[in-house]
Order: C-alpha cells, then structure tokens, then sequence
C-alpha cells in the first residue's frame, strides 16, 4: 500500500513537472513572437499609406523637376500628408529619353501605387497605356482633349483628370508684350511642332491678335530636333524681327540651342515656360507651372478620400507669370519699358 501511494506521488510530480515545461515555453515563444512582430501602429501604417506614384520624362538633376516637385510637396503638406509619415512618393525619371517612358510608367504599376502624377504628354500618354483602373493625375499638359487622354474638360471620363495648360489668346497676348518691349517689329516668327495637337488651336488665335497689332506672322515648323536649324535659317531669309515659341517637350527640351539660335540671329523671344527665359530667351510668359503642380495635390487628397478621376474636372490656368530677362535684353539692345517690367513676376538680372 505504501509502495502504491508513493508511485502516485511521483507520477503526480512527474506531470506537475511536465506542465510546468510546457507552459514555461510557451511564455519563452509568446514573448519572442511579441519582440519580433512590428508594434501595431506600425503594421497599420505600412498596410495604410498611401503610395503615389510620379511620372516625369526629365531627370532630377534639372532645375524644373527640383521646383516642380518642390510645389507638389508643398501642396501636400498644406493638405495634412508628410511623405514618409502618412504617404509615400515612388518616382520615375526618364533623364529626357521618352521612350523610356513605358517601361517606368509599367513599374509604377507593379509597385502598385494608389495614384499617378505625371508631367507632359508623352508622360500621360504613357501612364495610360499602362494602367486603365489606376488613377492619373495630369499635373500639366497642353491639350488634354486634342491629345486624346480625356472626353472633354468638363467630363474626363476614364482614369485621367487634372490641369490643363490651354488657355485662349495665350499666344496673343505674348504677341502684345513683344510688341510693347520692342514696338517697332513688324515680322514675327512663330515656331511649332506639326505633331502638338495643341498648335493648330493656337495659331488660329493669334492670327487674329496678329492683325489687330498690324504683324505679319512667319510660321515655322520643326518636328523634331534635326528640323530646328532650317527653321532658323527661314527666318533669316524672311527677316524677321522676333518671335514666339509654342509650349512643346521637345522644343522645351532643346531650349539653350533655341535661345543660342535667336541670340546669333539677335531676335528677342518669348514663349510661355519659364525655362525658356532662364535659357537665355528675353522673355516668357504663361501659366505658372509651380502653381499648377501645388493644385495637382489637390487632385491626389481627393482621389485617396474617394473621389473617381471622371467626375473630376479638368482645370485650366489661374495663375499666370511674366519673366524677363534683362542680360538678354541688354545683348540684344533693347530697354525694357518700365510699365512691363513693373508687372514682371520675376526678372533675371
């Protein structure tokens, strides 16, 4: 009887023993499982965040990305986002080469981003064929309708919604200023790029600008890098006496040799991007491209609360900026007159 309570006994203590053991690795695993798992704020924060997506077909080291993305970022954080805390920016430069653009346009998309911005036409162009469900933001482009990336400025339809660089009698207008800074031109050439849909619209309205001031109008064409020169040489042959440049990427992205070009030919410039002035032209004048990609937040807040890219407008301009640029109105022997450059929103010493 003895024998049996003692076996008992230490048949007890075994399972005591055995219990003790289990539970005591279980607290070992369970604390590690605590160390190791990321804090709870911190998971609901990588699965939360919003990621967008940008878009350009310049690189980073060019001055115009720095202070367009320097906007985009301010208009973030005027709605409430800090990148890195409660959104996430995935960018894509195309250093200038556009067929490049596709394949980083297709990256975006198997980074999975909430949202696209994207910078120009050949940009959009290519953010679209790549994504149809994925939202696109156009921070700036010409003609968004003529180019085919939306229905209409009132109803995009589709996936695409943003701003628009069009803005009637534009050009007219810089036609105005050219004719007050140097009064006595009667020739004005006009460069283009036949395969901007935008051009056609807006040299139809500055033909009647253009006899209203009394100039004759020298239309010019280049449609790609090579044709430059020859456009040049025309406008010796005709003589003429200044001349505007149409917003194109391709003439933006070939700005310094245009500004060298009227330089030799001593023709004062203007075109509507302020690169172009910063290039070396005389003057540029046309809606604020900064201002635009700081709206172009906007877009983004309300796509991540919900809103469709259909039902959002495409807006046009409010902010329009005049540049001048005094060390290329001196070569040329020009003396800007005070009432222009009073309204100057800047003016390159």
């Amino acid at each position: 009887m003895r024998s049996f309570m003692h076996r008992r006994r230490v048949r007890r203590r075994s399972r005591s023993i055995h219990a003790s053991a289990v539970v005591a690795a279980l607290l070992v695993l369970l604390s590690a499982a605590v160390l190791l798992a990321p804090p709870a704020g911190e998971a609901q924060h990588a699965a939360t965040t919003p990621r967008i997506g940008l878009l350009f077909p310049t690189s980073l080291s060019d001055p115009r990305t720095v202070r367009f993305l320097d906007a985009f970022r301010q208009g973030l954080r005027e709605l409430g986002y800090t990148e890195g805390q409660n959104i996430a920016i995935e960018s894509r430069f195309a250093e200038g080469k556009w067929d490049q653009l596709p394949g980083l346009a297709a990256e975006l998309v198997r980074v999975k981003v909430d949202v696209i911005v994207t910078y120009t036409t050949p940009a959009t162009q290519a953010a679209k064929q790549a994504t149809g469900t994925i939202p696109i933001v156009v921070a700036t482009v010409i003609d968004p309708v003529g180019a085919g990336l939306v229905a209409s400025l009132a109803r995009p339809g589709g996936n695409i919604t943003g701003l628009s660089q069009m803005v009637p009698d534009l050009v007219g207008k810089q036609l105005e200023v050219l004719k007050e800074v140097a009064p006595k031109i009667s020739r004005v050439a006009l460069l283009s790029n036949p395969a901007n849909p935008a051009h056609a619209l807006a040299i139809r309205d500055v033909k009647v600008a253009a006899r209203s001031l009394g100039v004759q109008l020298q239309l010019l064409e280049a449609r790609g890098p090579g044709e430059i020169e020859s456009a040049f040489a025309a406008m010796t042959t005709e003589r003429a006496g200044a001349l505007i440049i149409l917003v194109d990427s391709m003439l933006i992205d070939h700005r310094t040799r245009i500004a060298d070009l009227a330089a030799r030919r001593r023709l004062p410039t203007v075109s509507a991007t302020i690169d172009t002035a910063e290039a070396g032209g005389l003057m540029a004048y046309g809606p604020s491209v900064r201002d635009m990609f700081r709206r172009a937040a906007a877009y983004v807040d309300k796509i991540l609360k919900g809103a469709k890219p259909a039902d959002l407008p495409i807006e046009q301009p409010t902010k329009f900026e005049l540049v001048i640029n005094l060390r290329t109105a001196r070569a040329l022997g020009l003396t800007i007159p005070q009432a222009v450059l009073l309204r100057a929103d800047q003016v390159i010493p």
